[in-house]
C-alpha cells in the first residue's frame, strides 16, 4: 500500500511539472506579444489544460499505459521507477528554465523499462518517433509561411499590428489561441503523468484524469513563470497576429495528434512555430541565437537521459545487476558531461561576443 501511496504521489508531483513546463508552450505566444499580463496567463492555462484532460485525454493515456511496452509490466515499483526517471528529468528542466516534452521523457523513462526486459513494442514506438518529427516540422512550415502572409497583410494593413481599435480584437484572438493551445495540452500531456497508473490498475482512467489535471493546474500556477519567460522573450519579438498563428497552429497540431493516441511533444511544436515566425521575419539566422541552441540540446538529450535513469533504476532497485549499473553510470556520466560541455562552450562564445562588443 505504501508503494502504491507513493506511485501516486510521484504521478501528481509529474503533473504539477508538466503544468509549469506546459505553461511556455501554451500562452508562451499571448504573453510574449503583451497580449496578457504574466499572472492572468497562468490562470488561464491552468483552467484550459484541465478542460483538455478531463473531456480528450483518455486516447493517449491508452498509449502510455498500455501501447509502449506490455501493461502487464507495469507493477507497482516499475511505475514508479518510471515516473522517477520522468519526474527528475522535467525537474531538472524547469528548473533551469528550459521549456522540455513531458512527452519526450515519459516515453523515453517507458522506453528504458522496455528496454530492461526486452519487451518493447518497436512498431508502435516507432510511429510515435516519427511524429515527433513530423508534426514540429509541420508546425515550423505552417508558421513561416503564414509569417510572411502576415508581414505582407501588416505592411498593407499597418493597423493590423495591433494599433487603435483593432489592438483589442487582436488581443482577444491570441488569448484564445492560448486557451486552446492549453486546451490542446490538457488533452496530450496529462497522460504523461498518469498513463502508467491507470496502465498498472492502480488508478480509473476517469479518476486518474481528474486528479492529473487538478494538479497540472497546479503546476502552472505555482511553477509556470520562469518556463513561461523563457519561451516568450527570449526568442522572437511577436506581433498579435503572429502569436494567433503559433498557437491555433500548434494547437489544432496537437489535439488531432490527440484524437489518434499520440503522445507529441507540445513544446517543440510551439517553439518550432515560434522559430517559423522568426525566420519568416529575420531570415534563418534566428537558429544561431544562443537560446535555440540550449533547447535544441535539452531536446536531444532529454528521451536519452530519461532512457538511462529508467533503465539504471530498473537495474537497482529491482534486479541488482552490477554490470548494468556500471554501464548505466558511465552512459549518465557522460550524458552529464555533455551538458556541462555545451554550457562551457555556450559561456565561452558569450564571453568572445561581450569582448568584441566592447563589453
Amino acid at each position: 500500500m505504501l508503494l502504491t501511496y507513493t506511485a501516486i504521489g510521484i504521478a501528481l508531483f509529474f503533473a504539477m511539472n508538466i503544468g509549469a513546463s506546459g505553461t511556455a508552450a501554451s500562452m508562451g505566444a499571448a504573453y510574449g506579444a503583451s497580449a496578457i499580463k504574466k499572472r492572468a496567463a497562468l490562470i488561464l492555462v491552468s483552467i484550459a489544460a484541465f478542460l483538455g484532460a478531463v473531456l480528450g485525454g483518455g486516447e493517449v493515456v491508452k498509449t502510455i499505459g498500455k501501447g509502449i511496452i506490455p501493461s502487464d509490466l507495469l507493477t507497482v515499483k516499475i511505475v514508479i521507477i518510471i515516473l522517477l526517471g520522468a519526474t527528475l528529468t522535467l525537474f531538472i528542466s524547469n528548473l533551469l528554465g528550459i521549456p522540455l516534452s513531458t512527452s519526450e521523457v515519459t516515453v523515453g523513462a517507458v522506453v528504458g523499462v522496455g528496454l530492461a526486459y526486452h519487451r518493447l513494442f518497436t512498431d508502435q514506438l516507432l510511429v510515435i518517433l516519427l511524429f515527433w518529427v513530423i508534426v514540429p516540422i509541420a508546425s515550423f512550415i505552417i508558421t513561416f509561411f503564414a509569417g510572411k502572409m502576415i508581414a505582407r497583410a501588416e505592411k498593407r494593413w499597418p493597423q493590423l499590428k495591433g494599433q487603435g481599435k483593432w489592438a483589442k480584437w487582436l488581443s482577444i484572438l491570441l488569448i484564445l489561441g492560448g486557451c486552446w493551445e492549453a486546451f490542446s495540452a490538457g488533452m496530450n500531456n496529462v497522460a504523461n503523468a498518469v498513463g502508467p497508473l491507470i496502465g498498472a490498475g492502480i488508478m480509473s482512467t476517469n479518476s486518474g484524469l481528474w486528479l492529473g489535471a487538478l494538479f497540472v493546474s497546479i503546476g502552472a500556477l505555482v511553477l509556470g513563470s520562469k518556463v513561461l519567460e523563457t519561451n516568450a522573450k527570449k526568442i522572437t519579438k511577436l506581433s498579435l497576429l503572429e502569436g494567433s498563428a503559433i498557437s491555433f497552429t500548434g494547437g489544432t497540431l496537437v489535439v488531432v495528434a490527440s484524437v489518434f493516441g499520440l503522445p507529441i511533444p507540445l513544446t517543440q511544436v510551439t517553439t518550432c512555430g515560434i522559430l517559423g515566425v522568426g525566420a519568416a521575419q529575420d531570415g534563418f539566422g534566428i537558429f544561431q541565437k544562443g537560446i535555440i541552441k540550449r533547447i535544441l540540446l535539452i531536446w536531444i538529450i532529454s528521451p536519452l537521459f530519461s532512457i538511462v535513469v529508467s533503465y539504471f533504476l530498473i537495474n537497482l532497485l529491482v534486479d541488482m545487476d552490477i554490470y548494468n549499473l556500471i554501464v548505466m553510470a558511465s552512459v549518465f556520466i557522460a550524458t552529464v558531461g555533455s551538458i556541462k560541455l555545451a554550457q562551457h562552450v555556450r559561456d565561452e562564445q558569450r564571453s568572445v561576443y561581450n569582448e568584441g562588443e566592447g563589453i
